[in-house]
């Protein structure tokens, strides 16, 4: 993946959701589909996105009990996602089981912390330790699981890539300088966040919502 840009296409009708890929593809590495394109249009949608020949990262934050996540990634092999996502608080066997289960060529990578997520928030949800630390610690898990990387934001990308040298580092919350956070809490932009070692950097409203969504994604890629 030479292009580290990906643009989250977080829109449910696959008509626009194939507009925009096509508008943006000479200028991005890839596509991001979640969970709102997904739930509308299932793995026929995807399939159907992929058909624009730009590698897919379905981002589905698989979190269950390891069996059911095995065979929900056994499932979707068929689709051959370039990055399939996983919540790293699942627990080591599920990690282990998600990655045992992932087809050749799909990287398994782990959510850590939500980039919407704050420390309020996180302590809300029993979580003591400031994002950094909770971030470390599941970072590690990863890694000892067999994952190819993690997904987290900008502001602990450096310290997980010196613990974690040829992981693979997805970083939303990506927000050129000057653009609207919208319900983002720890943003970055994106030449810095390369600059810390992000290996894929996720942008969506920047790009998707913006009156030339071309020239947007040209713009963001001319900046790194």
């Amino acid at each position: 993946m030479s292009n580290p840009l990906f643009v989250a296409l977080d829109v449910p009708d696959p008509a626009r959701a194939a507009e925009l890929a096509r508008t943006v593809a000479p200028h991005t590495g890839g596509l991001k589909l979640g969970w709102e394109f997904f739930a509308a249009n299932g793995p026929g949608g995807v399939a159907a996105v992929g058909q624009c020949g730009l590698p897919i990262f379905l981002d589905l934050k698989l979190h269950d009990i390891p069996n059911t996540v095995a065979k929900a990634i056994a499932a979707l092999a068929p689709l051959r996602p370039a990055v399939l996502t996983v919540h790293a608080a699942g627990g080591a066997a599920m990690l282990a089981a998600a990655k045992a289960a992932a087809p050749e060529g799909t990287k398994i990578v782990a959510v850590t912390v939500l980039t919407s997520l704050d420390e309020d928030d996180l302590r809300n949800i029993g979580v003591a330790d400031p994002a950094g630390e909770q971030v470390r610690r599941l970072a590690t898990l990863a890694r000892e699981s067999g994952c190819d990387g993690i997904v987290c934001s900008g502001a602990e990308v450096a310290a997980a890539r010196a613990g974690w040298p040829d992981g693979y580092f997805v970083v939303p919350g990506i927000r050129p300088a000057g653009s609207e956070v919208g319900d983002q809490k720890r943003t970055i932009t994106p030449h810095d966040a390369l600059a810390a070692g992000a290996s894929m950097l996720v942008v969506g409203r920047p790009i998707t919502a913006a009156p030339d969504p071309a020239r947007a994604a040209r713009d963001i890629a001319a900046s790194l």
